[in-house]
């Protein structure tokens, strides 16, 4: 395959892949038998690439992680759940596992580009109203002010030549616009974007809070799914950590990972590190005296979900009509300080 080729596949795919094959798993075929299938129903070429190198992979005697880790695009983390799946007997259900694993992360990634989408189709749309009415719009009320006998004065002579400034140096503003373009492709289309963007936001004051509830529900998350493959709690911190790309979640963890190896037991360090608040650390006491906690994570990691849906969507919510509220404020300025002075003419002239 060559390097186009090894882009890493993206959660929908994953998801997908995990999917299908589980449900190969389910019907009793091998792996062999089961890849096969995929690659007769597969679609694109690129599909039919990957499962061809795992196909081949297993022919040649290698294990399902080593064949898929050949390709070049499966993430770490998927190799090594579903080589624990292999070892433990349970591939069937880490291949079920992760479907919902990465289609969880796929909502997660959806919520957030679509938060970001529509504030920023709004601010462009308001953005080019205004460059209009001090670019074309306002000069030509200077004009009719001039022959009248007076000129703009305010705000408005203060937008005419910001406009007139625009016009000027039109070259500079149109490249400060391609570069804004720019870094919002990187930030939101390439991994590497997406991880400096990430890592933005949860130190940024106004966004840490969401990104700290979407970086505990994935630790929850890949913590029930390790917790259920046949991991210790120990193996599982270990793994989960480096999936957590959040500092101040990842310290609590690590805190967490070093009570576990100092004997204490796996519910107890969980609450002690306060990687949950009370009500969940609550949930996770209680459950490791029946020993259900990776059911109790399951649980907290579907709260998670609902809280970070919840406040994705209030933040759309007050961004959108806040944004819109505020451009109509400068778009009604703008207007309101050319009429004013210019019915005050005509009535003086009347």
């Amino acid at each position: 395959m060559n390097e186009k080729k090894k882009k890493k596949l993206n959660y929908e795919e994953l998801a997908l892949f995990c999917e299908q094959f589980a449900m190969t798993l389910d019907a009793g075929l091998n792996h062999m038998d089961g890849i096969s299938v995929m690659l007769e129903d597969a679609m694109s070429e690129e599909g039919k690439e990957i499962l061809e190198v795992i196909l081949e992979g297993l022919h040649g005697g290698l294990r399902l992680n080593e064949s898929m880790e050949n390709t070049g695009v499966f993430p770490k983390y998927c190799l090594d759940m579903i080589r624990i799946g292999e070892t433990s007997g349970k591939l069937d259900e880490v291949m079920h596992s992760l479907s919902f694993h990465y289609t969880r992360e796929q909502n997660i990634s959806e919520g957030i580009k679509n938060s970001l989408k529509y504030p920023f189709i709004i601010i462009g749309m308001m953005f080019v109203v205004i460059l209009v009415l001090v670019i074309k719009v306002l000069p030509i009320f200077n004009q009719v002010f001039i022959q009248l006998g007076s000129e703009m004065t305010g705000f408005s002579k203060g937008m005419m030549q910001f406009g007139n400034l625009v016009g000027t140096y039109s070259i500079v503003f149109i490249s400060i616009l391609i570069a804004l373009f720019a870094l919002y492709w990187f930030f939101l289309r390439t991994e590497k974007g997406r991880t400096h963007f990430a890592k933005f936001c949860s130190r940024f004051f106004l966004t840490r809070g969401l990104y700290e509830k979407i970086a505990v529900g994935r630790f929850a998350s890949g913590m029930a799914l390790t917790l259920n493959a046949g991991l210790r709690p120990e193996e599982s911190l270990e793994m989960v950590a480096t999936m957590v790309d959040n500092d101040t979640v990842t310290a609590r963890i690590r805190h967490c990972l070093e009570l576990v190896r100092q004997g204490n037991s796996f519910s107890a360090s969980l609450v002690d590190a306060g990687i949950f608040n009370n009500l969940y650390s609550r949930m996770i006491a209680v459950s490791g005296k029946s020993g259900t906690v990776d059911k109790a994570l399951e649980k907290i990691a579907g709260k998670y979900d609902e809280e970070v849906d919840s406040r994705i969507t209030n933040i759309i919510s007050i961004l959108e009509p806040t944004l819109v509220i505020v451009f109509s404020i400068i778009v009604c300025m703008i207007l309101l300080s050319v009429m004013m002075p210019l019915m005050s003419i005509m009535t003086s002239i009347g």
